[in-house]
This record gives structure tokens, C-alpha cells and sequence, in this order.
């Protein structure tokens, strides 16, 4: 099945915005590679903002998928659910030549300067982090996390922390940092006398070699 213009734009774009950053991602490069006249793309698309927000949305489908596959499967516990969820982002991470994560690049790229970014960015991790939230609560009813962690600070928590691993994984061409992060996170979230605090933040980035 052919594919329309505006979805081979905007796939193309997804490659190009994760490698290049959105600065550096040239639109006619864009329409060379995609063979698409200009007219074409500016028919589909307001602005090189407009498009790059539209490929952001493209990229949550596919986390979104991610997460359904992960945390959805029954035939796992929880925690499992969620660190499975992390597990295939890191294998497209490896596919991809350790790029990282789109929205830790575009945030870190244009959250101080755009305010759209900077509001998208955060939509889409919080997004990310209430549905993680989500099976994190049922662990905890389950008794897999003690009874007085809160699912939505260890949520945003996670995302953070492997956001921060992202980068690192990317700066190193490796998923040493990412696995590191995740097998410290979930042995010290089950524990009794877990932190949120700093002290946590500084064991997980001596774990992944900040």
C-alpha cells in the first residue's frame, strides 16, 4: 500500500529530528529525500514548527504502542510490565545507533527557548508517566511495592532517571547507562527506606558513570 505524502514526510522527519535535532533538520533535505515538491509540504503543514510537532505526535503513537504492549500484558507482574516497557525502548535505541529518546533531545534542544516545545514535551512525558503510574499503583496493591510509596512521584521519578540515562547511552553509543539505571531503580523502589531524594539521583548516575 502506497503511502501518502504526508506520511512519508513526516517519517522521514522522525529519522532526521532524532539524528540531526531540530535545528539542523534542513527542509529541503527533507523534500529531497522524500522527493516531495515544496508546495507539497507546505500544503500539509503550516510551518517547520507545525511539522515538527506533528512528528512528535507520530513518535507518542509509537511509545503509546509500547506502552499498551508492555503494561498490558497479564501475563506478567507489574513492575515487570513496567521495566519491559523500558526494555523495548532500549532495543530501538540499539536499532536506531543509540540516538536516544526524541523528546529528551527536542526538550533539551528548544524547552528553553519555545514555550510550544517546552509545553509538548512536557504533555508527552507526563502522559508517559501516568500510565506508568498506573501499573505502579497496582503493584503496590499487590504488595510488590510497600504501602507508602506513591505510584505518580515514582512514575515521574523513572522517566526522569531514564531520560537522563537516554542521554548518557546516546553520548557513549552504548546501553550500559540504561541498563544500569533500571536494574538500581526497581531493586531500590521495592525497598523498604527508599528515598526520592537526591541521595537516589546520585546512586543511580554512579551507576551509569556520571
Amino acid at each position: 500500500m502506497i503511502r501518502n505524502t504526508k506520511e512519508r514526510l513526516l517519517e522521514a522527519g522522525l529519522g532526521m529530528l532524532l539524528q540531526h535535532g531540530y535545528n539542523d533538520l534542513g527542509i529541503q533535505a527533507l523534500l529531497e529525500k522524500t522527493q516531495t515538491p515544496k508546495g507539497s509540504f507546505y500544503h500539509h503543514f503550516k510551518s517547520k514548527e507545525d511539522f515538527a510537532l506533528q512528528v512528535i505526535d507520530l513518535y507518542m503513537v509509537d511509545v503509546h504502542k509500547g506502552l499498551d504492549m508492555s503494561l498490558g500484558n497479564p501475563s506478567l507482574p507489574p513492575l515487570e510490565r513496567v521495566r519491559r516497557f523500558f526494555e523495548l525502548s532500549r532495543d530501538k535505541y540499539r536499532d536506531e545507533g543509540y540516538l536516544g529518546c526524541l523528546l529528551g533531545g527536542v526538550g533539551q534542544e528548544l524547552s528553553g527557548v519555545s514555550e510550544v516545545f517546552r509545553r509538548k514535551i512536557e504533555t508527552c512525558f507526563n502522559a508517559i508517566a501516568e500510565r506508568v503510574a498506573e501499573c505502579l499503583e497496582e503493584a503496590r496493591q499487590q504488595g510488590d511495592l510497600p504501602p507508602d510509596r506513591e505510584p505518580r512521584r515514582l512514575a515521574n521519578l523513572l522517566v526522569d532517571c531514564w531520560e537522563g540515562a537516554a542521554l548518557r547511552s546516546r553520548l557513549r553509543g552504548a546501553p550500559e547507562p540504561l541498563d544500569a539505571m533500571l536494574d538500581f531503580y526497581f531493586s531500590a523502589a521495592s525497598r523498604k527506606g527508599f528515598s526520592y531524594g537526591p541521595q537516589l539521583y546520585r546512586l543511580v548516575y554512579s551507576k551509569t558513570g556520571h
